[in-house]
């Protein structure tokens, strides 16, 4: 009796829903990985054209649309040295449509620095990446190319209207930005989550609160900032903006360009990215 009870209860069980699946950012990385592969065989131009959305930004050294400014440079030769790069750390929204990779990259074999890539997953179920820039920051003791890949950990929070979510942490950014024209380093570590990543000076990527104080050390006491764009996932967990940073110094007025991910949690926004994007000083003539 109990075998033929069980055996009649089987056609409800199969017609529940399959569990879901845990969101990872494995596509993501999958994304950036083909990316490089299309990188190393098709050039920087082709790739860069192949994998970018048509509303993607990269910063030169103004923010400008990634496919006007790729269309307009031109074609790569066969001799150019070549530029590789391969993921190290990444993450993605709790809706998996948002996600980000960074990690080292080369040119000519001779590691540069560690680049970074915003995603975004496409209606017809495609990734195509909305930024894409990289820092100086010392690539030296970072993994090499195939190596395993870090995560971050995926929000554990109820889901939010993405745009009451970018709302939120625009007036997040508003308000860190009247913070840092007095004290730049106690308002940005006052959101900054330790799990996270930040990078722009030689130093190694910060993986540490620690770290990310040394990171802040290398910038200036006080900036103006002003965020210029960004976008959230569907489930309102992710955030992603750029903007303009400016201050004073010695040697006059410098102007850069941040981008950062952050990611809600049961605390409030946190920042985990960012990257100073400070143009080099123009050569002598």
């Amino acid at each position: 009796m109990r075998r033929l009870t069980t055996l009649a209860a089987l056609p409800a069980l199969l017609a529940l829903p399959a569990l879901a699946q845990p969101v990872t950012p494995d596509p993501v990385v999958a994304a950036e990985r083909a990316f490089a592969v299309d990188g190393s065989a098709m050039g920087v131009k082709a790739s860069f054209l192949k994998h970018s959305s048509p509303d993607a930004i990269v910063i030169q050294p103004e923010p400008v649309n990634a496919h006007d400014s790729l269309a307009a440079a031109p074609d790569g030769k066969p001799d150019d040295p070549k530029l590789e790069w391969w993921p190290v750390w990444a993450g993605v929204a709790k809706s998996g449509d948002l996600g980000f990779t960074t990690g080292p990259y080369a040119v000519g074999g001779n590691r540069r620095g560690h680049y970074f890539t915003v995603w975004k997953k496409q209606l017809n179920g495609e990734w195509k990446w909305l930024f894409d820039g990289g820092t100086p920051s010392d690539p030296s003791g970072a993994p090499g190319p195939g190596g395993p890949v870090g995560f971050l950990k995926v929000a554990d929070v109820p889901p939010m209207d993405s745009g009451e979510a970018l709302a939120q942490v625009l007036a997040v950014e508003d308000a860190l930005a009247t913070v840092a024209l007095t004290d730049l380093k106690a308002g940005f570590l006052t959101v900054y989550a330790c799990d996270g990543r930040m990078q722009g000076s030689a130093l190694p990527p910060a993986e540490t609160c620690e770290a990310a104080e040394a990171e802040m050390a290398t910038r200036p006491a006080t900036a103006r900032l002003k965020t210029l764009g960004g976008e959230a996932s569907a489930a309102g967990d992710l955030v992603w903006t750029y903007g303009v940073m400016s201050w004073s110094g010695i040697g006059g007025e410098t102007k850069g360009h941040y981008v950062r991910v952050w990611q809600r949690r049961a605390d409030g926004w946190r920042i985990v990215f960012d990257e100073l994007l400070v143009p080099p000083p123009p050569r002598p003539n």
